[in-house]
């Protein structure tokens, strides 16, 4: 065991996180909450609240009460849930997206949600401030954007844009879905791996005060609802207390994203023509949308979430499409885990081992949701051959599908972490 050669104490390996979005933020708070150094590493001038709306299930719910059980109690004040007391318990209402919403045929809606589930959705930068309380003053660093980092057996050297220089004992990569680290642990034996793939879909998003919301949709506005057609989808949902209403357009692309993996321009017509069938009143939502197309890309397939003393969190190692409406959740789970494996770790020549448990837990699962997220999408856009455009089977397929993310028995997971790290160790 490492000690200190000046006061003969255990030193506790110092972390370095590179982004401070909600990955990179979950799990500085939980590695304070449990005594561990931690500084984080942030490329943007402040904290930058990217998206729009987010929406945590029952296992999200329960990562943010093991990180810190005062971010859940916080987290659920700013929440927002369903309006209506029928969709209390509903992650979305599944309707038709054509004219009239198809109440001329004998199917019309259709209930997605559990009895334990409650809908909690809220806006990105709601979440963000409120963990922005939970992190020290110094503890992140902004304008930090990371261009190398190498590693030895006893440190993770870190060399910034602005010339400086860092050395700490582990490195936690939660720099986004185009993060640097993912190619630090993946380049040199996985590089086929290290870039993103493109989900064959592109979004259409906005926000608008919910009065407007309801002026345009009137009792469908308020609650959560995902309106389908064939190739093209439309979600919508209640976020800041009920004031705003968020919704996503999702478009089927047969051809590959040509250039960056960026949004491009687009007019207003081209969005119309995109979702030519849909109810007008869907249409009338666009006005609130920046005429913009965002691709959705993911990572399918990520060999190792580590390598030596760098190992990644959140999007930079399972970016996912939003079909499951998990990947938020996914990098809390990431968060907990990896937190207490951290707490554990008494000579930083053991982080290395603490990284290897972390992948052998999350991996697996995580990457399972990302899988699963690009059929959900699939099957919503009527594209699952096997379900087709029956919707009640779409129905019936996605509260079938969703139960194994909420249920999941992550403080089963964080036991088994703990007992596999001590195997490692001793």
């Amino acid at each position: 065991m490492a000690r200190d050669a000046i006061n003969g104490q255990v030193r506790r390996p110092h972390v370095a996180v590179l982004g401070a979005g909600i990955g990179g933020l979950a799990v500085a708070i939980a590695l304070i909450k449990r005594g561990v150094p931690v500084t984080v590493y942030e490329a943007a001038e402040n904290f930058s609240p990217v998206g729009a709306g987010i929406g945590l299930g029952p296992n999200s719910l329960l990562a943010l009460d093991l990180i810190n059980p005062q971010l859940r109690s916080d987290y659920e004040k700013a929440s927002t849930g369903n309006e209506r007391v029928e969709f209390q318990n509903s992650v979305f209402d599944v309707m038709y997206a054509e004219e009239g919403f198809g109440e001329s045929k004998k199917w019309s809606r259709g209930l997605v949600g559990a009895p334990y589930f409650s809908r909690s959705s809220a806006h990105r930068k709601d979440l963000l401030e409120i963990m922005k309380s939970f992190i020290p003053d110094g503890t992140v660093e902004f304008s930090k954007c990371a261009e190398y980092v190498q590693q030895s057996e006893d440190a993770v050297e870190i060399r910034f844009k602005d010339g400086e220089t860092v050395i700490v004992d582990a490195l936690i990569g939660a720099d986004g879905i185009k993060g640097m680290t993912r190619r630090v642990v993946l380049g040199k034996r996985w590089p086929d791996e290290v870039a993103a793939k493109y989900c064959h879909t592109y979004i259409y998003r906005g926000i608008l005060p919910m009065s407007d919301a309801k002026a345009i949709l009137g009792d469908h506005a308020g609650d959560a609802k995902w309106f389908l057609a064939k190739d093209k989808t439309v979600a919508i949902y209640p976020i800041s207390k009920g004031r705003e209403e968020n919704f996503v357009f999702f478009v089927a692309d047969r051809n590959d994203w040509t250039g960056l993996q960026e949004a491009k321009s687009c007019s207003r017509e081209e969005m119309v023509a995109d979702l030519a069938g849909f109810d007008q009143r869907l249409l009338k939502l666009l006005d609130f949308a920046r005429p913009l197309r965002w691709p959705v890309y993911h990572h399918p397939d990520t060999p190792s979430y580590y390598n030596g003393r760098v190992c990644l969190l959140g999007d930079v190692a399972h970016a996912s499409s939003p079909g499951q409406a998990a990947g938020a959740g996914q990098g809390l789970e990431d968060a907990v885990v990896l937190a207490h494996l951290m707490s554990l770790v008494q000579a930083p020549e053991h982080v290395s081992s603490a990284f290897e448990v972390y992948d052998g837990i999350r991996r697996p699962r995580a990457q399972k949701v990302v899988r699963t997220s690009l059929e959900a999408g699939d099957m919503y856009a009527w594209n699952d051959a096997s379900v087709g455009a029956d919707m009640q089977r779409i129905v019936d397929n996605a509260n079938q599908r969703l139960h194994w993310i909420w249920q999941h028995p992550l403080p089963e997971d964080v036991q088994r972490a703990e007992n596999e790290f001590v195997r490692l160790v001793i």
